[in-house]
């Protein structure tokens, strides 16, 4: 039995309570001093833990590419919709030529059209399995929301210059002009 306190030895003698309600009450005294403190996770425990943690973080991971690769996709739906809102009506008798990456493509424009391209004023951007020709303003909203659909833009090559790699020929190549409306 668990040693009482004098209060609970004087109000035994007084007869005011009983010797096992005194006992019971001790008991719970200790239980309450020794009783038992929280348990130290077991290894297999941590280990799932550690592996819940792991699979919520991959799990955030792969949302985010998800919600990336969603906007992305709504951004290049948005520059489709302006380009073939805002698409230059084309005809002509002229051939434009321009590169597409290693591979020459060729456009029917009008002299006037013509002429716009070679300043920068129109652009020509990919639609679709073709091209169109669009104006400065709405060839910026489609560049940013997705720049690699834009083929052909001689506003914007005139802030980067062409480079060879050789800055010798460079500057040679520096001192002769090109025409931009240059005839095939």
């Amino acid at each position: 039995m668990a040693k009482a306190n004098p209060l609970q030895e004087q109000l035994l003698k007084a007869g005011l309570v009983k010797k096992s309600q005194v006992s019971q009450v001790a008991r719970e005294q200790v239980k309450a001093r020794h009783g038992k403190g929280p348990v130290a996770p077991t290894e297999s425990q941590r280990e799932a833990e550690r592996v819940r943690a792991e699979k919520a973080e991959r799990d955030r991971e792969l949302a985010a590419e998800r919600n990336a690769q969603r906007r992305a996709d709504e951004l290049r739906a948005q520059a489709r919709q302006i380009i073939s809102d805002r698409k230059l009506p084309r005809g002509g008798e002229l051939e434009y030529r321009f590169n597409d990456g290693e591979i020459i493509r060729t456009l029917l424009v009008t002299e006037a059209s013509r002429k716009q391209l070679a300043s920068g004023a129109l652009v020509v951007v990919r639609h679709g399995d073709g091209f169109e020709l669009l104006a400065r303003v709405a060839a910026e909203q489609v560049r940013s929301r997705a720049a690699e659909l834009i083929v052909l833009d001689h506003g914007q090559s005139e802030d980067t210059p062409i480079s060879t790699g050789n800055a010798e020929d460079d500057a040679y190549y520096a001192q002769f002009q090109v025409p931009d409306d240059l005839m095939w």
